[in-house]
């Protein structure tokens, strides 16, 4: 039995040192009790690593991983390992380790989103790299910003209906709102319940291992969830559309897996807030601005255009200002030759091969030397963006960065402005509760997790 004593001792060593064999024995006890610990890289950065084998640090660390993160980062500094659910995730949190996050050659993204892609939609390592690269070049090509006046008028045209198949008044939750609107009407109620059963374990099931996978309940709910959309993907009969160029080169290449690429599309759902009901002043001028161009609200069948978008800019202003205050918690890239980061400090570390290296754009989009009034939703800010030449504000990275930034942000961004406008042409909305507050509790972000009851009804 290892004595209180000899853990504690252990533990201040590891904490301090970060690095080396460690040898303990209790003189309570006849013989010897040897503690091995790995040889770590002595200019490595602080480790967390907990005690339980494999799991780590990862009960503390799931439990809140924003809030985790935040508290590591004021104690141990800049960078720092976490080593959790047999991975170790080194994280970056100044300028001088998010430049070797985005520019080095010695970090791979494909690598480091293998695994959840797998649970995601069960498309397997090989398939995935071999077409990772076709795919996101194809689909740049087809949302890039010089493309987006081709969608507008399909974008209006099934907004329209499906805001006319809920009807003239009611009330409803926010989120199951907007996972209707943004729904295709086939098979809408059904596929709306498996969907959102799908979507509520999203966070737990794509991250923890498979063997774990099948121990846990809620977790078998979430994956027959994802057999039953999985199925309907692959019976659907899909036009000419953006969608099948994809399909085309995946079932040229592989002959199959089809269904499980448009799980994955479906997988990159809007979780969209509500920033302009809450705030009376910037409703009340977006009110005005949809009114003066469109006229009498809910009068007619409006079209809007690429045109129209840009005399309203507020709204593109709050759509932003929401992603940014509900960033996704982290993104990430695989190591795959040693990193030297050098610190403003003068201090270095180098991150081996292997370690998942970190960025959270939650916590970035609050460094108040980038954001004044961090936690406020200021839509106004974005006044300084070059928003008419595509460049967001400085170290704004919700959509990624360099050369894997998310290829459909700019597709986004104009689907929630077109819905946005014909929701608040059509109907009068209010918000029935509080806006429920920013939490820490999810790893995708600063939203509350579906699986919470956080009622947000309009």
């Amino acid at each position: 039995m290892l004595w209180k004593e000899d853990v504690l001792k252990t533990s201040v060593i590891l904490e301090n040192e970060h690095h080396g064999i460690i040898l303990t024995s209790s003189n309570r006890h006849p013989g010897k009790l040897f503690l091995f610990f790995r040889w770590q890289n002595l200019r490595g950065p602080p480790c967390i690593q907990g005690w339980v084998p494999w799991i780590g640090a990862g009960f503390e660390f799931g439990k809140a991983p924003l809030e985790f993160i935040e508290k590591a980062r004021l104690k141990y500094g800049p960078i720092f390992t976490i080593f959790a659910m047999g991975n170790r995730m080194t994280f970056v949190t100044e300028e001088e380790g998010i430049d070797v996050f985005l520019k080095s050659k010695h970090v791979n993204f494909e690598l480091a989103v293998q695994n959840p892609i797998y649970h995601t939609a069960w498309i397997p390592k090989n398939v995935f790299l071999a077409l990772h690269e076709k795919l996101y070049v194809l689909m740049k090509g087809k949302m890039e910003t010089l493309n987006m006046h081709q969608f507008t008028g399909q974008l209006t045209e099934e907004f329209r209906e499906q805001l006319e198949n809920l009807g003239a008044h009611g009330t409803m939750d926010l989120n199951n709102f907007v996972r209707v609107v943004f729904q295709n009407k086939r098979k809408i109620k059904e596929f709306y319940q498996h969907f959102k059963t799908y979507d509520e374990g999203f966070e737990c099931g794509t991250q923890l291992p498979e063997w774990l996978l099948s121990a846990l309940a809620i977790v078998k709910i979430w994956k027959s969830g994802k057999l039953w959309v999985l199925a309907l993907a692959s019976h659907l009969d899909l036009d000419r559309t953006f969608m099948q160029a994809v399909l085309d080169i995946v079932e040229t290449e592989t002959g199959q897996h089809s269904p499980n690429y448009v799980l994955l599309l479906c997988s990159g759902h809007l979780h969209l807030s509500c920033p302009t009901v809450r705030s009376p002043d910037i409703h009340k001028t977006i009110l005005e601005g949809i009114s003066s161009m469109f006229g009498t609200a809910g009068k007619d069948k409006i079209k809007v255009s690429e045109d129209d978008l840009k005399k309203l800019p507020l709204i593109k202003w709050c759509v932003l200002e929401a992603i940014r205050l509900r960033a996704p918690g982290v993104i990430t890239r695989k190591v795959v030759k040693p990193v030297k980061i050098l610190l403003s400090s003068g201090f270095s570390h180098t991150v081996p091969p292997g370690d998942l290296l970190m960025v959270s754009p939650f916590w970035l989009h609050r460094n108040p030397e980038h954001f004044l009034e961090l936690d406020s939703f200021k839509p106004e800010r974005w006044k300084e963006a070059n928003l008419d030449k595509n460049v967001f504000l400085d170290c704004f990275m919700a959509f990624g960065g360099m050369k894997f930034q998310c290829p459909g942000r700019w597709f986004a961004l104009l689907e929630i402005q077109i819905c946005i406008i014909l929701v608040l042409y059509k109907y009068d909305c209010s918000l029935l509760d509080p806006l429920p507050k920013q939490v820490k509790l999810s790893s995708f972000g600063g939203y509350p997790p579906a699986r919470r009851e956080m009622p947000n009804r309009i």
